[in-house]
């Protein structure tokens, strides 16, 4: 019976006790922001992204009985405190279903900036979910890998399948997300407006946990459903103008949240707003383009693939801007050949 290249990789993970698995961040078009339980980062309400193809992050997991304990290196650091506890909680759920009691050795890489609103988190967790299964012997499951991604950050749970994925709500078991579309559906560009590259102060594990102190909460989860049917029916259909008027919205809604949390987010800088303003003048001159923001200063500006120059060249004029990213949709998490 002939076999996949995947199948294979995963079979000689579970063999050898290592696999190295490559995750892309996405960007939310309906935005996760809030729990309803934080322990199993459980949303508030669902959500709607598109995986970033061009952006990705790589994670290698070596499960060693050699080792005295779990050991993290990210982009060549090492890393240790919160940052390897977090990554150790993900890794002891893998462990509690494959049996293992087992150290590991992990290694992750991105070719992007991190914890600056770019979704790094996501295709970190996700490439852990994917490596850390495979290495431990699980079976290639898509549903559990999303819903072990999304106990290391929610937003992962999002960068396991491919293209444009939708998470829903639900319980521990059910709380996954799902392909709408494939990358192929619809060639959109995500350019990726960087303006910081610094590390945030306070990060979206942090911010989640204030969601409900703002009294605007309630409110932005109320309509949240309604945003995602409306974003999704814009998506499968295509219609960029449809889609862009509802992700803004959608997009501004949350920072409200944010700003008027207890103690207050403030993400925006001077230039964020720059390009807000920017964005809509070239609208009004009649270039299609609509801007989201994640938890973060940087702007991701969403446009056909045809009009992606233009607003590159564009974005790369304003003032402050370090550097423009620039991403078509992206496939599911996999395992690679190291």
């Amino acid at each position: 019976m002939s076999t996949t290249p995947q199948t294979e990789l995963w079979r000689r993970a579970a063999q050898t006790r290592q696999a190295t698995a490559l995750a892309h961040p996405n960007i939310a078009f309906i935005k996760y922001w809030g729990n309803q339980n934080d322990n199993l980062r459980l949303p508030a309400n669902p959500s709607l992204s598109m995986n970033l193809a061009s952006l990705h992050a790589i994670t290698t997991v070596q499960f060693d009985d050699s080792r005295p304990a779990d050991s993290l290196t990210i982009n060549g650091q090492p890393v240790t405190g919160p940052g390897l506890a977090r990554v150790s909680t993900s890794l002891d759920l893998i462990r509690a279903e494959a049996g293992l009691k087992l150290p590991a050795q992990v290694t992750s890489a991105s070719n992007f900036p991190v914890g600056s609103g770019i979704a790094s988190s996501a295709a970190a967790f996700a490439a852990l979910a994917v490596a850390g299964a495979a290495a431990a012997g699980l079976p290639a499951s898509g549903s559990s890998l999303s819903r072990l991604a999304r106990r290391g950050s929610g937003s992962a749970s999002r960068s396991v399948p491919a293209g444009y994925c939708e998470w829903l709500t639900g319980s521990d078991e059910t709380s996954v997300a799902t392909s709408i579309a494939p990358p192929e559906h619809w060639d959109l560009r995500d350019v990726v407006v960087v303006v910081s590259q610094a590390h945030k102060a306070v990060g979206s594990t942090g911010g989640h946990s204030l969601a409900a102190t703002s009294s605007l909460q309630a409110a932005r989860v109320a309509g949240a459903a309604d945003r995602l049917a409306a974003c999704k029916a814009a998506l499968l259909a295509r219609d960029l103008p449809a889609m862009g008027a509802v992700i803004e919205e959608d997009a501004v809604i949350m920072h409200g949240v944010m700003m008027s949390s207890r103690p207050p987010l403030y993400y925006w800088t001077p230039e964020t707003m720059a390009i807000i303003q920017a964005t809509q003048q070239w609208r009004a001159d009649g270039l299609p383009v609509y801007f989201t923001i994640d938890a973060g200063p940087n702007v991701h500006l969403i446009c056909d693939a045809a009009h992606a120059a233009q607003v590159e060249a564009a974005a790369r004029q304003i003032a402050g801007v370090q550097r423009v990213l620039v991403s078509g949709p992206g496939g599911a998490a996999r395992l690679i050949d190291r």
